[in-house]
């Protein structure tokens, strides 16, 4: 048996009775934390509450030699974990269809996702977010030029064009760490500054920052303003509204401090 487990947003109490049951039950246990990271905790505390010892998968063991311990599943009982909700990431589906094609039964045990976490800290309504997007770190050819992605702006683009909002990642990087709010509004706005297309100019923009700690962040601003704003600690996420409804203006004047002309803006 195969077992996924979401282990939440922020530290280790945040997985559920169910997980930890999972876990408490397994022979091995498995987690990886390129995908996502538990910022409030660490390895020993997770293995100090969960009374199990832990096994920490890289990126190689997850994506190209998988099979080597998905095989303790076929005679044993093994947990998977993961940040967040479990199958989220495409790579964690991958995972679950291989264990399937070697005869392995799986289960799944969610948990607490940043994609409904981002709709309640800031009052946007969960129904109008369309495709999200990630912005990753720029590089440098080996001709020194520094190279930007486009996609999370074109992504942005076609929500906008929809009426929906954008969830926007951020890049997590083992040598350039983990990208801020501040970065990612950085680089988008070099992009538009660029191609001239204008859809982040005086547009609001919603940075959140430790969403399940016990002292969230969320800040909504104008971009230009919001890419000035310490938000302090990783991890972050941001927001690029569509246009705003009028019950999402309040919130997010009332709940994420953003400037009162927002208000003026839906009316």
């Amino acid at each position: 048996m195969l077992d996924f487990v979401g282990l939440g947003l922020y530290d280790e109490k945040d997985i559920s009775l169910k997980g930890l049951e999972k876990i408490r039950n397994a022979d091995k246990v498995y987690v990886e934390f390129y995908t996502s990271i538990l910022m409030g905790t660490d390895l020993e505390k997770m293995e100090e509450l969960y009374q199990k010892k832990i096994t920490v998968l890289s990126r190689e063991d997850v994506e190209q030699h998988a099979e080597d311990w998905i095989a303790d599943a076929k005679d044993m009982n093994v947990v998977f974990l993961t940040g967040g909700d479990t199958m989220v990431s495409t790579t964690h589906v991958d995972l679950r269809l291989r264990a399937l094609a070697m005869g392995i039964e799986t289960t799944l045990v969610h948990g607490a996702s940043i994609a409904s976490a981002i709709c309640g800290l800031s009052g946007l309504q969960n129904y109008r977010f369309g495709k999200a997007a990630t912005v990753p770190h720029p590089y440098v050819t080996s001709r020194g030029t520094r190279v930007i992605s486009e996609t999370p702006y074109d992504t942005i683009k076609m929500n906008r064009d929809n009426g929906l909002h954008t969830a926007v990642f951020l890049d997590i990087d083992k040598d350039k760490g983990y990208m801020t709010v501040n970065e990612a509004l950085s680089i988008l706005l070099e992009v538009e500054g660029k191609r001239g297309e204008g859809i982040m100019n005086d547009r609001i923009a919603v940075g959140v920052a430790r969403a399940g700690s016990p002292s969230p962040v969320v800040k909504a601003d104008y971009a230009e303003e919001l890419k000035d704003f310490d938000f302090g600690v990783p991890l972050h996420i941001l927001i690029i509204p569509a246009d705003l409804h009028f019950v999402e203006a309040e919130a997010l004047v009332k709940l994420a401090g953003g400037p009162e002309k927002i208000l003026e803006d839906v009316e």
